[in-house]
């Protein structure tokens, strides 16, 4: 291309030479910007994108481009898919975990794959990985405890991959793999002919490890494990009770990567059990823990723990942002972790050293028996928090006196106060909640600009334990009868989501008390099996404990009073949020908002309420924010996508004003992060609208792409 030199192009020149210069000069040169070929759009997972067709200018006209829908069992799903676009295709995955190939411009279907038997498949996955070398390219995803390989071109399993195209992930992890209960709901990520992956695993007391797993891309092979809860000989190993087998401390958000450094970094979630901690004494590394690994090797390069013996379910829930910052003047390549307390730790990306000061601050203890709650826990000093911590009786919903007084009476029940105030017998009080806080969704991030966004959550929780007789070793007296086993098993697997008497937290999780009423009793079997909708498998379970548990669940309870001269341990009494009668939450709003942080600053430049209710609108009260679930996308055009509120609307803001510039309403919740792409010139939009999922609306199965006409 020929360039005229004028006074005024040469000043265009500049401009252009200084941009390249800006983004050529940092850590993230080898980036492309305008691409979506990894989950979350790069492997810096910044979600973010440099296209600017679709701009603050002509977004108001912006128009559905095409509508596609997968079909297949949509029963109580959701589909948290964030699609990645290779050349003119798009890869995702439906609701009932089958994987798509669309052409991106139009929507038409390219090929589609079905992992399970008769589309019965239950779980969550958000998205796919793509790998190539010359003309060998190959789609991997995860569907229940199956790594699968595909042919991008055509969509049929790769033969010489693992098992005639399967890697079974209960294998190589040290354990009997029919004990094992494990999936991948977040895709794995590339270095080289690896493909790196974390895991989600059960949070009960018979859980599964965490561990981190790279296998070869080509044949399946397993080629390194990070062992995220270490064996008595290795670093981080404390000096737990051995009578009992821990799980958790998974890496279920997804990773990011440093392909210069070639450092792969992971965020793990908390020790299982989540709400107890006797048994566990100690830090317990490496949960809640920013991981540097060495992507070849699987060697720890370090780690920094952001809660110390988690108690409250405050795992890390997503991938780090890797991002350039300023700090004293001087450019520092940077890992930002957002978390569910409500701050962000930003360490420097070689040594894991905080770039500004974190402080260790006393937290209440526990009165529970048997539970050492650390006396100490880490705080972020620079970086202003996106959510509040704990809550107080000023903190209270002031939507109506009504709902004001329903909050009152029940907080007067309960404890408030820290967002580290340990669960308790009589309940207390966690805010921000189990939810975030940030969630799985993750922020986008500019990462010139070095502004991030995070649409998070701001709900508080009830954490309440109850006391249970059951073994410490979690084994079953033998002389136990059929309901009784059952009962137990509920007990160890089921209680956290559908509570201790079985009656759930509707709508997201639906009680178990009538089931006989609505299925069969190999109907109920095959569920727990197989899992439905957003409910995971329980394969682990032999043939005689799913005819216990399913007898249990429809003949009633067994007696589950603490018997003092048993062992006992304690189980939370479900994921029950505080709500006012109508069933709102009991705190003020906003409940879910979007934010925009300044990371050179650490302010908080902006935020909005992300979603309202109507009801509530139509009675004058200002627009609340809702719960929300999935991630925004920042992008060149000066806007940030999102869907993700339960009024199931797709929202574009401005950047710098946080101003609504356009929406529309989505056929059903688009509780999933979007993806931006162009083809044949045209920038695209697409989001996977699926509903259902923790929101509890109507579930579909839909992709929707937006363009300009």
């Amino acid at each position: 291309m020929m360039v005229v030199k004028t006074p005024q192009n040469k000043c265009i020149l500049w401009a252009l030479l200084g941009a390249w210069l800006l983004t050529s000069c940092s850590s993230d040169k080898q980036l492309d910007y305008s691409q979506w070929e990894v989950y979350r759009g790069t492997s810096d997972a910044n979600q973010y994108s440099s296209l600017s067709q679709i701009n603050t200018g002509n977004v108001k006209d912006l128009q559905l481009a095409w509508e596609y829908r997968s079909g297949g069992n949509t029963r109580n799903s959701t589909i948290e898919c964030n699609p990645i676009i290779v050349g003119e295709t798009l890869f995702a995955t439906t609701p009932d975990l089958r994987v798509l190939a669309l052409e991106a411009a139009t929507g038409k279907e390219v090929w589609q794959y079905n992992p399970g038997e008769e589309n019965i498949m239950g779980g969550v996955n958000r998205g796919v990985t793509y790998w190539e070398q010359g003309n060998d390219k190959r789609i991997l995803f995860t569907a229940r405890h199956l790594l699968m390989a595909l042919d991008a071109d055509t969509g049929e399993p790769i033969s010489s991959f693992g098992e005639e195209g399967q890697v079974d992930l209960r294998e190589h992890l040290g354990i009997p793999p029919e004990t094992v209960t494990i999936s991948a709901t977040s895709p794995g990520i590339i270095y080289h002919d690896l493909i790196i992956l974390g895991s989600a695993v059960g949070e009960g007391y018979s859980s599964t490890p965490g561990h981190i797993r790279a296998f070869d891309v080509k044949t399946g092979q397993i080629v390194w494990t990070f062992r995220t809860i270490p064996d008595k000989e290795e670093f981080g190993y404390e000096p737990w009770d051995t009578s009992q087998t821990f799980g958790g401390a998974n890496c279920w958000g997804g990773l990011s990567m440093d392909t210069e450094r070639g450092l792969v970094y992971a965020s793990t979630g908390s020790i299982a059990f989540d709400f107890y901690g006797g048994g566990r004494e100690g830090k317990n590394l490496f949960s809640n823990c920013i991981i540097a690994l060495d992507a070849t090797t699987g060697e720890r390069k370090w780690h920094y723990q952001t809660v110390h013996h988690d108690i409250w379910d405050y795992d890390l829930p997503c991938a780090p942002n890797l991002v350039t910052l300023k700090v004293n003047g001087s450019d520092v390549d940077a890992v930002v972790q957002p978390t569910k307390m409500g701050y962000l730790f930003v360490l420097d990306r070689e040594t894991g050293t905080p770039l500004y000061p974190i402080e260790e601050r006393p937290v209440p203890p526990s009165d529970i028996p048997g539970e050492t709650a650390w006396p100490t826990q880490p705080y972020p000093t620079f970086y202003e928090p996106y959510v509040s911590f704990g809550l107080a009786e000023d903190g209270l919903t002031n939507i109506s006196p009504d709902a004001t007084a329903y909050a009152r009476e029940k907080f007067g029940e309960m404890a408030g106060g820290s967002h580290f105030l340990p669960p308790s017998l009589a309940g207390s009080i966690s805010m921000p909640g189990t939810r975030g806080g940030a969630e799985w969704s993750g922020a986008s991030l500019d990462p010139h600009s070095a502004m991030l966004y995070i649409n998070v959550n701001s709900i508080p929780n009830i954490l309440k334990l109850k006391r249970v007789s059951i073994s410490t070793s979690g084994e079953i007296n033998d002389d136990a009868g059929e309901v009784e086993v059952g009962a137990r098993l509920y007990q160890l697997n089921c209680t956290s989501c559908h509570g201790i008497d079985r009656k759930g937290t509707p709508p997201t999780f639906p009680p178990l008390t009538t089931l006989e009423r609505k299925y069969k009793k190999e109907q109920i079997a095959s569920i727990i099996k197989n899992g439905q909708g957003t409910m995971p498998a329980f394969a682990q379970f032999s043939q005689e404990e799913l005819q216990a548990i399913t007898q249990y669940l429809i003949e009633g309870d067994a007696s589950l009073a603490a018997d003092e001269s048993s062992e006992y341990r304690y189980l939370i009494d479900g994921y029950r949020q505080f709500l006012d009668q109508d069933g709102y939450p009991a705190n003020k709003p906003p409940w879910g908002t979007l934010n925009a942080i300044d990371l050179n600053t650490g302010k908080v430049k902006w935020k909005k309420p992300l979603g309202e209710y109507p009801e509530l609108s139509a009675k004058g009260v200002p627009v609340t924010g809702t719960q929300n679930m999935g991630g925004c996308v920042a992008t060149g055009g000066g806007l940030v996508f999102v869907g993700a509120a339960k009024d199931e609307k797709l929202r574009a803001f401005d950047r710098e004003t946080g101003e609504v510039l356009w929406e529309y309403n989505l056929p059903v919740g688009g509780y999933a992060t979007p993806a931006t792409y162009m083809v044949d010139g045209k920038q695209y939009i697409v989001i996977a609208c699926g509903g259902g999922g923790k929101n509890a609306t109507k579930s579909g199965d839909y992709y929707l792409a937006f363009s300009l006409e």
